[in-house]
């Protein structure tokens, strides 16, 4: 059974940073795109940040070019996206999935997601 697993959010100030990571179960993560997503309550879901499956190019939102980085790390079979620079606009729960196809295919698997709150 697949499964994605979450990590590393919490709450954090203004300018702080913080590095997520998704970790998985019944795959390896690097024969996948790997995308990062979140959701604000009251606000739709938005793609943050992915990593192809075969050469490993990153893609990031326009908002937050600069300040995150994904990366991948196969001791541990880890994605991260680390996120530098945090502002409250960047509160929202954030989750990763998976694309055996590429990160403007369909998403196959999604984990339970990881709230990240940006506040003073």
């Amino acid at each position: 059974q697949v499964q994605l697993v979450e990590s590393g959010g919490g709450l954090v100030q203004p300018g702080g940073s913080l590095r997520l990571s998704c970790a998985a179960s019944g795959l390896i993560l690097d024969y996948y795109a790997i995308g990062w997503f979140r959701q604000a309550p009251g606000k739709e879901r938005e793609g943050v940040s992915c990593i192809s499956k075969s050469d490993s190019i990153t893609y990031y939102l326009d908002s937050v070019k600069g300040r995150f980085t994904i990366s991948r790390d196969n001791a541990p079979d880890t994605v991260y996206l680390q996120m530098n620079s945090l502002k409250p606009d960047d509160t929202a729960a954030y989750y990763c999935a998976m694309s055996d196809i590429s990160c403007q295919g369909q998403w196959d698997y999604w984990g339970q997601g990881t709230q990240v709150t940006v506040s003073s």
